[in-house]
């Protein structure tokens, strides 16, 4: 195998596999990645057994073949190359070439044969939709996924596919992002699947504006655009039915100036010792308050002006949690809606998302 490329074409194709690779691989050929030349194409795949990822860019490719090397030391070797571009051979005993400008290297691979094979999707059901908005849709809901592995089924974001549209939820019980795209697919494709946050992860870099197909198939899905190819095994496990949790009836509602919040809730951070603890916010006629107090730290208030008119309303939230919702929004303004103290509140744009955050106990001042 011989082949050349610029080293920024090289380090764009690694940066979409280089998350992939597991930091303690369970079998050794999953710390190395497959490298193939053939035609006119160079492609790279890399997989945990869970997620694989496969892009691939055209080359000069005087040689066809292909190996697997070990993937931290090479991708490191290339972040540290200067040369715009690489000369990269192969021999029969897997020992790979690297010659960038006066530099030459000698790195150890694997057989290609021993590396897994990502699933075959050729036939299997599918849908199309603009890659930019899947991006959207993900970046919408995974933030809101839990992190605790007791809590498997909520570790990923859950893809609802009814008759002209999907529903992508992602929740850890304690808040909860929704978003709806509208799409034309076959009505047999309708069903629940939830997708590992890894693979989202990998999703997230999805920038084309062109449409990108999903593929699914029993257990597994893969997303396909014209240079990259995502394949994730799916969780197993029953969703709960988040939507009894939506509040249907809120009947106070407040805009709020995105950026002046955020301001406002990073300032506070600082006196809120852990993740858990819980911020008051105090509504009363055309102002909003936030305050927090802590013994170790000491005590924080601010405000900002609202539109509100009506009782006094004091409500508790973790700070981190309305944080991370406004940092997921994206109008200058958002919409709070609220019934009480203790029922969720419902933060929405003018998009067709929604974030439901769970109240916390009002601790005495």
């Amino acid at each position: 195998m011989k082949f050349v490329l610029s080293r920024d074409e090289l380090s764009n194709l690694i940066g979409h596999i280089q998350n992939v690779i597991p930091p303690k691989a369970s079998v050794p050929i999953l710390s190395n990645f497959l490298i193939e030349a053939y035609g006119n194409e160079l492609t790279l795949t890399a997989t945990d057994l869970t997620v694989g990822v496969r892009c691939r860019t055209e080359a000069k490719i005087i040689e066809n073949g292909a190996t697997t090397l070990p993937a931290k030391r090479f991708f490191q070797l290339i972040h540290e190359l200067t040369a715009p571009h690489i000369e990269f051979s192969c021999n029969e005993n897997e020992i790979s070439e690297i010659v960038a400008g006066s530099s030459h290297f000698n790195l150890k691979g694997m057989d290609k044969s021993k590396f897994p094979t990502l699933p075959d999707f050729t036939g299997a059901a599918h849908l199309s939709i603009k890659g930019e908005d899947l991006r959207e849709a993900m970046f919408r809901t995974a933030f809101a996924v839990s992190r605790d592995d007791h809590r498997y089924i909520l570790t990923g974001v859950l893809m609802h596919i009814e008759k002209d549209s999907i529903t992508f939820i992602g929740t850890d019980g304690k808040r909860l992002a929704k978003i709806v795209l509208a799409i034309e697919s076959d009505e047999s494709l309708n069903g629940r699947y939830v997708l590992p946050i890894k693979a989202v992860d990998e999703m997230l870099k999805i920038s084309s504006s062109e449409n990108v197909t999903i593929y699914f198939e029993d257990n597994k899905i893969a997303i396909k655009t014209n240079k990259i190819i995502i394949v994730s095994k799916l969780l197993s496990g029953e969703y709960p039915d988040v939507n009894r949790v939506i509040p249907q009836n809120n009947d106070i509602s407040v805009t709020l100036h995105r950026e002046e919040l955020i301001s406002l809730l990073k300032q506070i951070l600082l006196f809120t010792p852990d993740a858990d603890h819980s911020v008051r916010f105090t509504l009363s006629n055309g102002d909003l308050k936030i305050t927090a107090n802590n013994a170790t730290v000491g005590d924080a208030k601010v405000n900002m002006p609202v539109n509100y008119t009506g009782n006094l309303l004091q409500i508790a939230f973790n700070p981190g949690f309305f944080l991370d919702i406004l940092r997921h929004s994206k109008d200058e303004t958002v919409d709070i809606t609220l019934t009480d103290s203790y029922n969720p509140g419902i933060i929405s744009d003018t998009s067709d998302a929604i974030c439901v955050i769970m109240p916390m106990r009002l601790n005495e001042e």
